[in-house]
């Protein structure tokens, strides 16, 4: 039996590979989670039956994984999957392999994940078993589902994101339906043209399950032809980002031509996001390497209104310690704080933010667990008041006192009953307008000096963007109408004094600097409390200038995959990664 399964094997691929060469995937759990665990149970393809025992591939959809079970077998009988990352024309083989024990009549194997976000695989999945035969079930899921599945016909709009592609007089152009479903057009041809997709799940880089998609050709007498509709986000899968190309032939050469890859954006905010959950890492669950700039990443997910699973496993991933070096410079201690309390901070914020999206307690009740953390360095001793940047206490200055003051009120506006943090909040409100940081052009320094004056650093849009936040949060919890008057200034004295043509700039755009990873995120963090700012006074000044912002980086600083740079005009130097997504989304959803 053993000879024969190995034959079966190698006749079914040119290049098997063996069970032992498997690497375990993460997405929400990690493969070999146990089938008790699963978060519903489905049966998707007809069961196979070998020598009157039952192989049965189950699957749960909201874990994104799979197992295969055996029954009406005896003592011997085995049972496995195999997944494929090219389709079907390979697999690992052997996942999970169980045989039945003695006295048994079935057994089952562990969980499997069907794709790989992380290292951007769409895989497939069948069940085997050898009962005096060895056979499997189908593949799945052969087709990917989105706003529809593969192989439609497409739906109403027509957008072409990148430029036609011409071969011998054809013109082959990339085509979105008003659902981001992608098909492929020829034009101007004859008949034996052929027009077809490809699809890739890593920017372009390869395209193993996704070549030849909807191959068709110009019928006779025809000059023309399309595909169908083909889907670029496999939600099902939890692959986002996923980018298609138009491709064609002429009949009577042999090459061929295809356009530039594009990724589909429904809506703005839907394309900026998928673009930024293609750099999440499910395994360790953060975008590498930077920790509290994850955090404002986190932030930006969770007000798109997106990806709870992906930030639960942040948060389960994450909440625990790790040595200097694993996910900061610094060691995290646990609960996501560290000695770094603005970077513990913006943690509490992430998760205040994923439970305004979740309404999940745990994550409120993890903001609170850092805001006392935070709390802990709030020092009267040294300038009245403030919070210490780090736990040396060597700094006071703009962003730790921004931050701690959004947190506090915001605590305080979620917490039924609250005293203790809404005291705070004022404190913390009333410390801030007085303490030096805005400066007569009302505009918010670094920090301050240790004598307690503002020390005429640079002004950063994340410190002004916090300073409105903060105090427009403020605002909301004691209807005090000078701290919204004050959230006014700052935003009025940045509308003016921290663009260029009306749109934001930070320091380090212009001339020919660049902006430090740190720095990349700071515009957005700016929009996001300039636009709930917006929202909260109806301003259509302040509803204006936001637009504009949107506008002007989806113009001018975005490319066919929805990627977002630093520079929001396009100017060169530029750069884009997701740091600089985070930021863009941010801006998009602060012109919602």
């Amino acid at each position: 039996m053993r000879t024969l399964l190995v034959l079966l094997l190698v006749l079914g691929s040119l290049t098997p590979i063996p069970a032992a060469a498997a690497t375990a995937v993460c997405v929400t759990s990690c493969d070999t989670l146990d089938p008790s665990r699963a978060t519903r149970e489905s049966f998707p393809l007809p069961d196979k039956v070998i020598n009157g025992r039952v192989v049965r591939l189950h699957a749960s959809d909201p874990d994104g994984m799979a197992w295969a079970s055996i029954d009406n077998g005896v003592a011997g009988d085995a049972v496995w999957l195999d997944r494929s990352w090219d389709a079907g024309a390979s697999w690992e083989g052997l996942l999970g392999k169980a045989s039945i024990p003695a006295t048994w009549t079935g057994t089952r194997t562990l969980m499997y994940n069907l794709t790989d976000p992380q290292h951007h695989r769409r895989g497939l999945v069948r069940a085997c078993g050898d009962a005096q035969g060895v056979a499997c079930t189908a593949w799945i899921y052969p087709d990917v589902c989105d706003a529809a599945c593969d192989r439609g016909a497409p739906g109403a709009g027509d957008s072409q994101p990148v430029a036609p592609t011409t071969l011998f007089g054809r013109t082959i152009r990339l085509h979105f339906d008003g659902r981001g479903m992608a098909w492929a057009g020829i034009e101007a041809g004859g008949a034996g043209d052929e027009i077809w997709l490809d699809r890739s799940w890593d920017a372009g880089a390869s395209w193993p399950d996704g070549s030849s998609l909807g191959r068709t050709s110009v019928a006779a007498g025809g000059t023309g032809t399309h595909t169908t509709a083909f889907a670029a986000r496999d939600p099902r899968g939890r692959l986002y980002g996923g980018a298609v190309r138009a491709c064609g032939r002429e009949a009577t050469h042999a090459q061929g031509s295809c356009t530039a890859w594009a990724r589909p954006a429904v809506t703005r905010a839907a394309g900026a996001l998928d673009a930024l959950m293609w750099s999440y890492d499910s395994y360790t669950a953060w975008w590498p390497s930077s920790w509290w700039n994850s955090a404002v990443a986190v932030t930006a997910v969770a007000d798109a209104g997106g990806f709870d699973a992906a930030l639960a496993r942040t948060f389960d991933v994450n909440r625990v310690a790790f040595p200097a070096g694993a996910r900061s410079s610094d060691a995290i201690e646990g609960d996501f704080v560290s000695r770094a309390i603005d970077d513990s901070a913006w943690w509490g914020l992430a998760w205040v933010a994923v439970y305004d999206r979740t309404h999940d307690a745990r994550y409120l009740s993890e903001a609170t667990t850092i805001a006392n953390y935070v709390h802990g360095f709030w020092d009267t001793g040294t300038c009245g008041g403030g919070v210490w940047w780090n736990r040396e206490r060597t700094y006071k200055n703009a962003v730790t006192a921004g931050l701690y003051l959004r947190l506090t009120a915001s605590l305080h506006n979620r917490l039924a009953g609250d005293t203790v943090w809404g005291q705070r909040a004022r404190t913390a409100g009333d410390w801030y307008l007085n303490s030096g940081l805005i400066n007569s052009s009302g505009l918010v320094n670094d920090g301050l000096t240790a004598s307690c004056a503002n020390n005429g650093q640079t002004v950063w849009t994340y410190n002004q963007g916090l300073g409105i936040g903060g105090l427009l949060e403020l605002w909301r919890a004691t209807g005090t109408t000078s701290y919204l008057d004050a959230a006014k200034r700052l935003a009025d004295a940045a509308t003016t004094r921290l663009t260029s043509g009306g749109v934001l700039v930070e320091s380090c755009d212009t001339g020919s600097g660049s902006c430090d990873d740190n720095q990349k995120q700071f515009k957005g963090i700016f929009l996001r409390y300039f636009g709930d700012l917006a929202t909260a006074t109806g301003s259509a000044t302040y509803r204006a200038f936001a637009q504009k912002q949107a506008d002007a980086l989806w113009a001018g600083d975005r490319d066919a995959l929805n990627r977002i740079g630093q520079r929001w005009t396009g100017t060169t130097p530029n750069v884009t990664d997701w740091r600089t997504q985070a930021s863009g989304l941010e801006a998009i959803l602060a012109a919602g």
